[in-house]
């Protein structure tokens, strides 16, 4: 059973989620208030965390940046407002993906199960890519310059991965956003610029990722 960690302030919300998930074979724990949800997250293990933005004693961007900075674990952010410019800031914070309030419990589940599936690869799967000073393990999810670790979100790290097993190959937008998050996930190339451009910040001093004007991105490294 995965552990999730819901970070909302709705108590009639929280009881239905606990009800729903366990028939999908998801353990639910829940926290009304941020200064709760940080304190629970730092002494239990979670699989992913579900953050609301609107929240007391400090709203949900607040809190997706300071587990941003303990963790990398996959979180999931809801919105009541349905604001595109919400997506982008939680996706520029580190967010691994959204849903617009209200949602259908089966959409929640689905879009979890999802991105635990991209977090976790299988042992069938393991490649070990290096790069000059960059390495990548796919298995272990972990990549490191000169080896030195560096924490990537889940769509962080597997848009490197993507690039990293086809290098020269320019991917446009849309196939970048495919495969990142499915057909079903609602599309705007906005969050893919957000996603590269954090993506070189942490890759630095290296310069990896090449612009392609007017198609997308390319990878340029060397496999050594």
């Amino acid at each position: 059973m995965q552990n999730i960690l819901l970070i909302d302030d709705d108590e009639r919300l929280a009881t239905l989620l606990q009800q729903y998930f366990e028939r999908h074979n998801l353990a639910l724990t829940t926290a009304t208030r941020p200064s709760d949800g940080l304190a629970t997250l730092a002494v239990d293990s979670f699989d992913l965390v579900i953050l609301d933005i609107m929240l007391p004693e400090m709203d949900g961007f607040e809190v997706c940046r300071t587990i941003r900075k303990q963790s990398d674990i996959p979180i999931l952010m809801l919105t009541a407002r349905g604001d595109v410019m919400d997506r982008v800031v939680g996706l520029e914070l580190g967010a691994d993906d959204y849903l617009p309030k209200p949602f259908e419990p089966r959409e929640l589940v689905a879009r979890i199960q999802n991105i635990l599936k991209r977090a976790k690869p299988s042992q069938s799967q393991r490649e070990i890519f290096v790069y000059g000073e960059l390495e990548i393990d796919t298995t272990l999810r972990q990549v490191s310059i000169a080896d030195t670790p560096i924490d990537l979100s889940t769509m962080e790290y597997q848009l490197l991965e993507l690039f990293a097993k086809t290098p020269g190959k320019t991917f446009t937008r849309d196939e970048i956003l495919n495969h990142l998050k499915g057909i079903e996930t609602e599309i705007f190339s906005r969050s893919v610029d957000i996603l590269v451009s954090r993506l070189r910040q942490k890759l630095k001093p290296l310069e990896l990722i090449k612009t392609i004007r007017g198609s997308g991105y390319v990878f340029v490294g060397k496999i050594t």
